[in-house]
């Protein structure tokens, strides 16, 4: 069965404990944590040896597994500390964007470079580093992610496959997963109005309200196979109240839940 979870982003606004009540009170099966330095950290690396035994004891009362940590940056220090966390309290998958600019020819390559060792540097933690196309990053589409697959060989390198980001590079989400599914180790998604380069307001990421078929998506990882990590990822929601970030978790829960079903996935 295909475990749904939340990024506790969604929940910046609110402490670890609340983020997570509420993601388990909308019928999730799991959660991932928000690391993002700058944005949202109910996972500070630079204090994490201090927080994880009150990071694992609300895992463990609320039963409720953490599937991912979203790191964000390609940050060599800082994701040696998202490894040695991620070993330590039981996170099998650090998610990142690929850095650089798709306008800058020569990032792409160098992007490319600094993940595979990155990746190699997870071998001995255990953990998966997982990185998705990023909208206006060196790796925006299903073709600059096909480059790296084809240069990163390490076990421990997976792609985090985030339909919003691209149907926001113009491509069929749906279609775009059949070229990479062997890869995919982790799923961000959400819904999308548009083609930004914004996602939209959080409640038009809100899955089932936006443009794309996620039930069409849903259909290919089950088809394929995929039984790793599928967690809701709505950002821009710090300043809501905290009953409109439950509704966006309650409804994207309700929408993917049946999509999975009439999948097979659940």
């Amino acid at each position: 069965m295909i475990k749904l979870g939340v990024n506790t982003v969604l929940f910046g606004g609110f402490d670890f404990r609340t983020a997570m009540e509420h993601i388990k009170w909308a019928g999730y099966d799991a959660a991932e944590v928000s690391a993002i330095k700058g944005m949202c950290e109910h996972l500070c690396l630079d204090t994490w040896k201090r927080d994880a035994a009150e990071i694992k004891s609300i895992v463990s009362d609320l039963q409720l597994p953490l599937t991912g940590m979203e790191e964000a940056a390609l940050d060599e220090e800082r994701l040696m500390m998202a490894f040695e966390a991620g070993a330590e309290i039981g996170i099998p998958v650090v998610n990142i964007g690929p850095g650089g600019s798709k306008d800058v020819p020569d990032d792409l390559g160098k992007s490319i470079e600094l993940i595979a060792k990155m990746a190699e540097k997870a071998e001995p933690f255990g953990v998966k580093l997982c990185v998705k196309a990023h909208v206006g990053a060196a790796i925006w589409n299903t073709p600059t992610t096909l480059k790296a697959l084809a240069q990163i060989k390490s076990p421990a390198f997976g792609v985090d496959m985030d339909p919003s980001h691209i149907h926001r590079a113009g491509e069929v989400p749906k279609e775009a997963l059949k070229e990479v599914i062997s890869r995919v180790k982790h799923v961000h998604i959400r819904d999308c109005v548009g083609l930004g380069p914004s996602p939209g307001t959080p409640e038009l990421q809100a899955c089932g309200r936006g443009d794309i078929d996620l039930l069409g998506y849903c259909q290919v990882m089950v088809k394929a196979g995929y039984d790793g990590p599928v967690n809701l990822e709505v950002i821009g929601a710090k300043d809501y109240a905290l009953s409109r970030c439950a509704i966006i978790a309650a409804e994207s829960y309700g929408y993917l839940n049946a999509c999975l079903k009439a999948s097979g996935g659940r």
